[in-house]
């Protein structure tokens, strides 16, 4: 299925809607789903105007023309882009044609993201055959289930998974919400890990008690128990105390570097509407600048700026200042990675929103199984760290200097 795209079904409500379009084949039919969808998401945001009055976010064309393939054969389609004149990160993406699962290649890649969706087992065999046609019309629900039962066992191992003689030199960490039944709110804590060859890896994908510390404590004497006994050198996330606490605990060592994204989201979050565009400008003039000493400027000056009036927001800013600029002692190749937890923001962010949006009947265990499956796959797809061959002077303890290795400041000085 190569250059294929996979429909989802966004709940069991939809789902027969859907397979009645996929059957009439009709490629103006979803044309005109998709179109409503985006007529939805834009009239969400037909009141959020630029700094010249203009509507912010419209139309901008359309995505790739790609193929769907349905019980009826391939169908091609057009996704509208959107576009955010404020350049807050606004996306449409459609439910109904979701780029998460554009790359799948076989039918057990899409059966976690249905479950995921809500789909019970009885189901999934009319769904798969709708998106995969007759081939796989043989997929009983005793199959699935065995499915099921295989992707626990791999799930557990992974959990179990020995960690000795690997030596992890970054770490992100994250914690995912997620709806698992209707009035049950489920908090996964997510690591991920950079080793010596600039590789990356899931570690951890587990359930905590709302990110406490003795959540996090937990996720991370697992790791040191199963061989992560080298302490990382950085690890990255989010403002949660949390996970700063206990990483203080088992490995007090390890530097910390917060979220810049997370940082910018919560600063913004105590600033008036009419204003964040500038604000968020402001920001990035900070984490953009070239040295420390330039952020520092900037940093001072946001502060100058929007103190008097909004005293919480750059309370927010200033009371993680250190923990935001440490990436300035790292390699600058490694910047884009270290100042984010974008891996994980990516790995997720399809599941995050669907997510986010609809609630589900799962149990912990098929939840989390499921996640697991769908990170292993998102895993696949990782490229090297962006300048791996400098993790050795990192591991070595080699000092850097606004991105730079030391040695050559003092090379050129000579």
């Amino acid at each position: 299925m190569t250059n294929s795209t996979i429909v989802s079904f966004c709940d069991p409500a939809l789902r027969d809607d859907l397979t009645e379009l996929l059957r009439e084949g009709a490629q103006r039919l979803i044309a005109q789903a998709v179109q409503a969808e985006l007529d939805q998401y834009l009239d969400e945001h037909r009141t959020r105007r630029d700094g010249q009055g203009r509507q912010a976010v419209v139309r901008n064309g359309y995505q790739p023309e790609r193929s769907i393939l349905t019980g009826l054969g391939e169908v091609p389609v057009k996704v509208p882009k959107t576009r955010d004149r404020l350049g807050e990160g606004r996306v449409f993406r459609s439910s109904l044609l979701p780029p998460y699962l554009k790359k799948a290649q076989r039918v057990e890649n899409v059966i976690p993201w249905l479950y995921l969706k809500g789909v019970s087992t009885n189901d999934m065999q009319s769904a798969l055959t709708a998106l995969f046609g007759e081939r796989v019309k043989g997929l009983s629900a005793n199959t699935v289930s065995r499915l099921k039962q295989v992707w626990e066992a791999e799930y557990r191992r992974f959990t179990q998974a020995d960690l000795r003689g690997h030596r992890m030199v970054y770490l992100w960490a994250d914690g995912l919400h997620i709806n698992i039944r209707a009035d049950e709110r489920q908090a996964v804590l997510v690591i991920i890990g950079c080793d010596e060859h600039g590789r990356k890896h899931f570690l951890a994908i587990t359930d905590g008690l709302r990110e406490s510390t003795t959540s996090w404590r937990e996720v991370l004497l697992d790791l040191k128990r199963r061989g992560l006994t080298l302490p990382p050198t950085l690890a990255v996330g989010d403002g949660a105390l949390g996970f700063w606490a206990a990483l203080a605990e088992v490995y007090p060592t390890t530097q910390s570097q917060r979220c810049w994204v997370h940082k910018t989201a919560n600063v913004l979050n105590k600033l008036p509407k009419k204003i964040q565009p500038k604000a968020k400008q402001a920001l990035h003039q900070i984490w953009q600048a070239a040295t420390r000493r330039e952020a520092e400027n900037a940093f001072d000056q946001f502060v100058a700026v929007y103190g008097d009036k909004w005293p919480k927001a750059t309370d927010c800013l200033t009371k993680d200042r250190d923990q935001l600029l440490v990436f300035y002692d790292f390699p600058a190749a490694h910047w884009q990675h270290l100042r984010t937890t974008n891996p994980i923001e990516s790995s997720f962010a399809t599941v995050r929103l669907r997510m986010n949006k609809t609630r589900y009947c799962l149990s912990r265990t098929t939840a989390l199984t499921m996640l697991y499956k769908l990170a292993i796959e998102a895993e696949t797809g990782w490229r090297k760290l962006r300048g791996f061959q400098q993790l050795a002077d990192v591991i070595n303890g080699i000092q850097f200097i606004d991105g730079i290795d030391e040695r050559q400041i003092n090379s050129k000085a000579a």
